[in-house]
């Protein structure tokens, strides 16, 4: 990898890391599968418990399956971002490969943005693998507002990668790094709906899950579901984790 940014001769730096991650990304399919794979079979498995796939007056008329599409592309994002993402810049740091790309023009924000375009890219699949399974094999429509779901979306995962990024930058180690991103990851989980519907919790539990990101995300993509644009106040909850996750993020990076 340090190779790689040291010999691109007039190539910006930025370009050179990503080449060289892009390569080094291609070569691990354990984290492709749970990014790409594993939403999509959980969701599958789901469609084929029986009754889940039928319409239910708690539920608002809707399936539990229906419910569960925008949990699954966010399930996704939460893979890449509180697991695998961290893991990968951890081992960088723990085989002193930061530190000698600290030598070279690249800075932290190549390595994190890096990074971040291609977990980003491979949730992006994951969530185009999930809608197209979702409608074609168990018969759930497409969100009726795609727009707002898909910025929604964007910026729920912005968030989810920030917060891996901020786990990367500073984790000295894989294993701490694996203990911190197995640490949120499952009030990621919770919050984004993946044991209980954010819409179906009550009082002041549902009023704290939609302060968090992902909680307003998924409430945010059930409206956009059903064909309503997201509440104003749930896009503006994400879109404020996200940008002050990520100005965290580059902000605590250590190279060692």
């Amino acid at each position: 990898m340090t190779t790689a940014v040291r010999t691109t001769g007039r190539a910006r730096p930025g370009r050179a890391v990503l080449a060289a991650e892009t390569r080094l990304f291609l070569r691990e399919p354990g984290s492709l599968f749970w990014v790409l794979a594993f939403p999509t079979l959980l969701l599958v498995v789901l469609g084929l418990v029986p009754g889940m796939t039928q319409p239910d007056d708690d539920l608002g008329g809707r399936s539990f399956v229906e419910l569960y599409v925008p949990v699954s592309c966010l399930l996704a994002a939460i893979m890449a971002g509180a697991m695998a993402l961290p893991t990968v810049v951890a081992t960088y740091r723990e085989q002193r490969i930061l530190r000698r790309i600290a030598t070279t023009p690249a800075r932290a924000g190549h390595v994190l943005g890096a990074q971040v375009v291609l977990h980003g890219t491979a949730v992006a699949l994951s969530v185009v693998v999930v809608l197209a399974c979702a409608r074609l094999v168990l018969g759930v429509a497409l969100p009726a507002q795609l727009a707002g779901w898909g910025l929604a979306f964007l910026l729920a995962l912005v968030a989810v990668l920030a917060v891996g990024g901020l786990v990367a930058g500073t984790a000295p180690s894989v294993r701490i790094a694996t203990a911190l991103g197995t640490a949120v990851f499952f009030p990621l989980m919770f919050t984004a709906g993946v044991w209980f519907p954010v819409s179906g919790m009550g009082g002041a539990l549902r009023d704290v899950v939609a302060a968090t990101p992902l909680g307003a995300a998924a409430l945010a993509l059930e409206q956009a579901q059903a064909g309503v644009w997201p509440d104003a106040v749930h896009l503006l909850v994400v879109a404020a984790w996200a940008v002050g996750l990520t100005a965290v993020a580059v902000r605590c990076f250590r190279w060692q």
